[in-house]
């Protein structure tokens, strides 16, 4: 057991450090301390720990957790903003879709207007060219 006492400044109290290097027990399930995390900047990569200290073991093993749930969260978002993608272009082409349809629509609502007009005119043609042609037979016909 190695014991350690001292003073942070002069007018703190001392400090009292105290571990043993014989006991390993903290060791034994620590990850792999070569690991490294691609996703974080250098200077955020977990720092292998004092094998001897239970707690920095601990802190290692937190730190190596939070890089891999920063790496899981970081596909997370690289995936939702691949769909955002996806959605955006959807929407644009359903924008496009839908100024078509409301060009088409107005142009079959013209259409269909100028069908009715062209029918009218015909059927008042049709009914002045019988008329035409009964006075003109009226006009042959003197008996």
């Amino acid at each position: 057991m190695i014991t350690s006492t001292r003073r942070v400044s002069p007018d703190k109290s001392e400090v009292r450090i105290a571990f043993s290097l014989d006991d390993a027990s903290g060791v034994k399930d620590v990850e792999d301390p070569s690991q490294t995390f691609p996703d974080l900047e250098q200077r955020l990569q977990p720092v292998p720990p004092c094998a001897t200290l239970r707690e920095s073991v601990q802190v290692y093993k937190e730190h190596c957790r939070m890089a891999r749930e920063f790496h899981q969260v970081k596909h997370e978002i690289a995936v939702l903003e691949e769909r955002k993608q996806k959605l955006l272009a959807e929407l644009v082409e359903d924008e496009k879709v839908a100024v078509e349809i409301a060009r088409l629509e107005e142009e079959f609502r013209r259409l269909t207007e100028e069908n009715h007009t062209l029918v009218t005119v015909h059927k008042e043609c049709t009914q002045q060219l019988e008329r035409l042609c009964l006075t003109g037979r009226m006009r042959q016909d003197p008996s």
